[in-house]
């Protein structure tokens, strides 16, 4: 059977009863004959009520403290969930990061993992239990808790995945995969059966929540596959792949298969043993099924409403592991990629779009127009440890030798490039810095409009009918992100969304939780 790692947010594990379903989810597929370990965020707003408190008792916490309490509130989840997984008769140990092998760098606040030894974990599966780990954190080479910056959850899945040679690492959230935008913006956003890993990064850095960044480039690098989806429901989510290799990797095949194709080849497991798909699995009723009639629509057990339309199955315990085994059955049927053009080809031009408010923007006017001028400006930037997304500068004004650089930074980093630069004005010359955090970027993503001409002139002219002013502009080979006030940032995701076809008949989209902070 299957090696699967499961990451669950924050709004996946809210409250007590949140942790109960999911445990049910994850005994589910543990009895559908699987291995299983489990990486969990904390519980709802836990973190920004910790750094609340912090805030409200020192101006400047300690990094290094702040890391120690910020790491609590994933170690409330892991034990409490690990306490759910055992009352459900299922054998289950809970670790935090430094247990389960998580080493990093000591950058406190967004440390980088720098190995994985995750003896402990695989000591736990070799003896039948399930392992819960802390996401988020880990330990550097002093033994000093460190964590992995916001989102760091997901990385630490990929990280175990890789380290353990999981078939799949599962991402659990609250809306059922990636969509074309997001569904708390654009109600009619189409949800993204598959997407490259190469699109997936450029969505993830662009303001795509759904995945961490350093989470994409981490199941890249290390060939991780991943799966997209609700730990609301049952439905499908969105499979990652990396369309850059000579052939998809393929999960092994799960007992319970149901295709729509049963002349296809019958995949082998990783030993070579050719998988047995006859017949579900005991646990796992004919009447339960994806696809069969159900009794009621979806209730979410935390606030009590509907959640998901009629016709879907409640995520219980036998639908659960029905439907994880249909999705990675579904998956091993996939066509491979045989390689990057192929893919680009055959794909949408334009696979979503995603939207950005975490950056501020900072002008510096009257810079002397001369050689060497904007490699030390950004030489200060880069001491003042702020990372650079978009930089753009004008054409020097006849007859001044001046000119003006604007560049785009994360709102947390902004404060100290800003005092950076202004510390060193009389050497670098510029006459005023500008700062302007009302900022919001919308980025259009896909690797079709490397062979489509136009894409440029629609996504402008679909922002000019709407009365939308760009401010800034950035392209790489598969994304166009343009920078505009962050009020119309909503109507701008919205007519670009329609602009470009995006739009469902009907709407897709179910947020099942979570609050957006």
């Amino acid at each position: 059977m299957a090696l699967v790692v499961q990451k669950y947010g924050g709004s996946s594990v809210s409250d007590v009863e949140a942790i109960r379903r999911v445990a049910r989810r994850v005994v589910a597929t543990r009895k559908a004959g699987n291995t299983v370990v489990v990486v969990v965020s904390a519980m709802g707003d836990t973190t920004d009520d910790l750094l609340d408190m912090a805030d409200a008792i020192s101006a400047k916490p300690p990094a290094r403290e702040m890391d120690i309490l910020l790491s609590a509130g994933e170690r409330i989840s892991m034990a409490l969930l690990a306490m759910a997984i055992g009352e459900l008769g299922v054998p289950a140990r809970a670790y935090t990061g430094a247990q389960a092998g998580v080493l990093t760098d000591s950058k406190y606040g967004r440390a980088s993992i720098v190995g994985v030894l995750p003896e402990r974990i695989a000591r736990a599966i070799q003896m039948g239990a399930v392992a819960v780990v802390a996401g988020f954190q880990g330990i550097n080479e002093v033994e000093d808790v460190t964590t992995l910056g916001r989102g760091g959850s997901d990385t630490t899945a990929v990280a175990l995945a890789a380290a353990l040679n999981a078939d799949v690492c599962e991402i659990y959230t609250d809306v059922d995969g990636l969509f074309t935008a997001d569904p708390r913006i654009v109600p009619t956003a189409r949800r993204i059966e598959a997407l490259s890993s190469e699109e997936t990064l450029e969505m993830a850095a662009n303001g795509a929540k759904i995945l961490h960044l350093r989470a994409v480039e981490y199941a890249r690098r290390f060939g991780v596959p991943l799966h997209v989806r609700s730990s609301f429901s049952d439905k499908t989510g969105t499979w990652i792949y990396d369309g850059r290799r000579e052939g998809a990797f393929i999960p092994p095949l799960l007992p319970g298969a149901d295709y729509d194709a049963p002349s296809a080849p019958t995949p082998a497991l990783a030993s070579g043993v050719p998988a047995d798909a006859s017949a579900p699995p005991a646990s796992v009723p004919a009447a339960s099924v994806p696809g069969r009639p159900t009794r009621a629509p979806a209730v979410d057990a935390v606030t009590g409403r509907v959640v998901a339309p009629d016709g879907a199955l409640p995520p219980d315990g036998a639908s659960v592991g029905a439907a994880h085994t249909k999705a990675v059955n579904a998956r091993a049927q996939a066509r491979p990629h045989p390689s990057a053009q192929e893919d680009h080809v055959e794909a949408p031009v334009i696979s979503g779009i995603a939207h950005d408010r975490s950056q501020d923007k900072i002008t510096l006017v009257g810079v002397p127009d001369i050689p060497g001028a904007a490699a030390r400006i950004f030489e200060i930037v880069a001491r003042a440890d702020t990372n650079i997304d978009m930089i753009v500068q004008d054409v020097s004004a006849e007859g001044t030798g001046l000119t003006n650089i604007s560049f785009t930074c994360p709102d947390g980093d902004s404060a100290a490039a800003r005092a950076a630069l202004e510390a060193a004005q009389d050497e670098l010359g510029f006459k005023s810095l500008h700062f302007n955090p009302n900022i919001g970027k919308l980025s259009l993503v896909g690797a079709g409009m490397r062979s489509h001409p136009g894409v440029s002139a629609k996504l402008f002219g679909a922002l000019s009918d709407a009365g939308i002013n760009i401010d800034m502009i950035s392209t790489s080979e598969i994304r166009i992100s343009v920078v505009v006030d962050d009020a119309v940032l909503d109507e701008a995701v919205r007519a670009v969304h329609s602009a470009f076809g995006l739009d469902a008949e009907a709407a897709e989209a179910v947020v099942y939780g979570g609050t957006g902070r």
